[in-house]
């Protein structure tokens, strides 16, 4: 029996620590690592002849496209004009229709052409290749240009429509 006391002794001496021994509160070191994305350089775009010739041959089509555009909308416009307050089906009418669908028959160039240079610029991206500045700006005016046609016919329809 006297070693249940002397084993219970024992056991609770384990139980103790020095008051020395409690963990630290400061930082740890992996607390005071920084989380932030690293700093890198940003990739510039090396001259590309063949792409700038390609983007070249797109504006080239945008311009004229735009052009003919233009002028068919000025025709369209003069067609609208002579056919507001007229009857639906009437010749006036039916020529203005006219008018309006070969102006969406010109719009459409300008939409391929705009998807098509959007298309390289994904091809590179996923290429990994840094964006190309030719490339972005004349999508920039690809897009204003299809922007400005589509406002255009909007408000040659609405003036047919009487509004």
């Amino acid at each position: 029996m006297r070693s249940l006391p002397l084993f219970a002794v024992i056991a609770l001496a384990g139980c103790t620590q020095s008051p020395d021994a409690y963990p630290s509160l400061l930082p740890r070191p992996i607390e005071s690592q920084s989380l932030a994305e690293p700093e890198r350089p940003a990739q510039v775009a090396t001259p590309d002849a063949a792409l700038d010739a390609r983007i070249a041959e797109f504006t080239a089509s945008l311009t004229t496209g735009n052009r003919q555009f233009a002028a068919a909308a000025q025709e369209a416009e003069v067609k609208v004009a002579v056919a507001r307050g007229v009857p639906e089906g009437s010749d006036a009418w039916l020529d203005a229709q006219t008018a309006l669908s070969t102006l969406e028959s010109l719009r459409a160039p300008l939409l391929i052409a705009l998807s098509d240079l959007e298309a390289i610029a994904i091809e590179r991206g996923k290429a990994g290749q840094p964006p190309y500045p030719a490339l972005d700006s004349a999508i920039t005016a690809a897009d204003a240009m299809t922007t400005a046609q589509g406002d255009r016919i909007k408000t040659i329809e609405a003036a047919l429509a009487g509004a």
